[in-house]
């Protein structure tokens, strides 16, 4: 795809600011069946100290060493054991916070994300919730960490105009145990991509506390 990479410092910024300005971003894998790029239409703040629902919270560890790094890279972690989530870094190097990628819309090769996405009943399924979004663009372990600000990454994020205001609706996060009334999840309105929401639901886990 074109289309300049979004840039460290804007990133760098305070992680409910970041979460909203990654609307409508594009985020593109390089996959043994070709590229696959998704619009982000749903994601999920999570900050350090201050946030008991994320995996920083009770200090760096080696599983989540990425969230306390330079802005702009990805945090990659299985969950369940069952899946992979992804979520990008920000606010300034030092600073943990993390923005969870929830949901996206195909604007590469169709098919070629049908490939990858099988089970998908229908076009808005290919990488509605987070994990199937991970497998979609077939992040792993081998991918955290990377720098998506970089042209040389296998992952890039691709920025776009910021989103209109009017369309950006927030609301509590998924799948947390705590902390889960905190309005820091954030979508793009219309979007047949974004989550549906139930109260008490565990779907799957953003980045909520390592334990």
């Amino acid at each position: 795809m074109t289309g300049a990479l979004l840039g460290r410092a804007e990133l760098a910024v305070d992680v409910v600011d970041a979460a909203v300005r990654l609307l409508g971003c594009v985020v593109e894998s390089d996959t043994p069946q070709g590229p696959v790029a998704v619009r982000l239409v749903e994601v999920e703040a999570y900050r350090g100290a201050d946030d008991p629902a994320s995996h920083s919270f009770r200090g760096r560890t080696p599983r989540n060493a990425v969230m306390f790094g330079a802005p702009g890279h990805l945090y990659v972690y299985f969950v369940y054991g069952m899946h992979f989530c992804a979520n990008v870094s920000c606010q300034p190097d030092g600073e943990a916070a993390a923005v969870l990628l929830r949901a996206g819309e195909v604007v590469s090769d169709p098919l070629v994300a049908r490939i990858r996405r099988p089970s998908a009943r229908r076009d808005a399924e290919l990488a509605r919730g987070p994990a199937r979004l991970a497998s979609l663009l077939g992040l792993g372990r081998e991918h955290n960490g990377v720098d998506v600000t970089s042209a040389e990454s296998p992952v890039r994020l691709r920025a776009a105009e910021p989103v209109d205001p009017a369309l950006v609706r927030a609301g509590p996060r998924v799948g947390v145990a705590t902390a889960a009334d905190t309005p820091w999840r954030f979508w793009i309105d219309g979007s047949p991509a974004v989550s549906s929401y139930r109260p008490g639901t565990r779907v799957t886990r953003g980045t909520q506390s390592a334990g």
